[in-house]
């Protein structure tokens, strides 16, 4: 555990380091609020301070305000150390950010035990923060193949085209869908199925750029979204993931399987006023004539799909041919 002090009485700034280094903690130390604040807001900040209330520049309630109000994180327990004993002056600290203090002199004993009572906050702050995070994750992520799941890559749809229009720039957005995919399921089980969707997800996140976004759409399907990309762009991308994916089989507990998939896409530089649905029922009927004519291939909406997508829909439908 790394601990901060800022003191700027040398003598007791000495004692403390010296202190603290015996009980095998690892010691960083100023003279003045300004330096605490800089080794505080640091990468790798300590997770413990001891800042004396009385400091040139900015003090020791100074630092605890100005921690708090920017609330970084991991979270940084401060332990105040003053001679003020009054008990306005100890509300004022603690309101200010501190989480305990202590009045000089101070016995040893009583530091180490305050300090140990800091590192159980801060292991239980550690806890709920993982937890929280796992909790994230679950809730915007695909169990399966850890990508985007379908409701967040959906907003992230709709953020990127309402970024896209206020940039003036393209989004390029593809369906990829898993050419016989039932097919594996009954022939091979849904556990050599599902070594096929990871990989196949490993293989799309290879070819994407960092700031490109996918996302498992539907159960064989995945939502593609290429920020910046025209749709000649777009093509070629789909195109690079369809190779990526067709090229080598996939190594399943049922033997290699080479396993393709069927692209379609568009880019809304063509289609400016197109919202998402308009775009994804557009992309739906390219992909539905990729399958058509053969799977293992790449379809770029066009006039066509557009036109399609702007009929009214009927109320009672049938339902279309099986992509699979």
């Amino acid at each position: 555990m790394k601990i901060l002090i800022a003191d700027d009485e040398p003598v007791s700034r000495r004692m403390l380091q010296r202190l603290l280094m015996k009980w095998g903690y690892e010691v960083v130390s100023v003279t003045d609020g300004k330096a605490a604040w800089e080794q505080l807001s640091g990468s790798d900040a300590p997770r413990i301070a001891l800042l004396d209330w009385m400091m040139p520049g900015q003090n020791g309630v100074d630092v605890c305000r100005e921690m708090r109000s920017h609330r970084p994180e991991p979270y940084t327990y401060i332990l105040l150390l003053t001679a003020k004993d009054a008990k306005e002056s100890v509300v004022e600290g603690l309101e200010a950010g501190a989480d305990d203090y202590l009045t000089k002199p101070f016995h040893p004993q009583e530091l180490k035990a305050r300090l140990r009572v800091g590192i159980r906050l801060l292991n239980l702050e550690d806890t709920l923060v993982e937890a929280r995070e796992a909790m994230r994750f679950k809730a915007t992520h695909d169990a399966l193949t850890g990508v985007w799941n379908r409701g967040t890559i959906l907003e992230t749809l709709d953020r990127e085209i309402t970024r896209s229009r206020r940039e003036r720039a393209s989004l390029g957005v593809l369906i990829g869908d898993v050419d016989h995919f039932k097919s594996v399921n009954d022939i091979y089980g849904h556990l050599t199925g599902d070594d096929v969707l990871r990989e196949v997800t490993r293989r799309m996140q290879a070819s994407v750029r960092p700031y490109d976004a996918v996302g498992r759409y539907g159960g064989e399907e995945f939502l593609v979204l290429l920020p910046g990309c025209d749709a000649a762009e777009t093509a070629a991308k789909a195109e690079q993931l369809r190779a990526g994916i067709a090229q080598q089989p996939m190594e399943t507990p049922s033997g290699p399987l080479r396993i393709t998939i069927s692209l379609g896409g568009v880019a809304n530089a063509n289609w400016p006023d197109n919202n998402a649905n308009q775009l994804l029922q557009m992309i739906d009927a390219a992909l539905y004539r990729a399958k058509e004519e053969g799977r293992n291939r790449v379809v770029m909406a066009g006039a066509a799909e557009h036109e399609e997508a702007h009929q009214p829909a009927l109320e009672f439908s049938s339902p279309g041919p099986e992509k699979k």
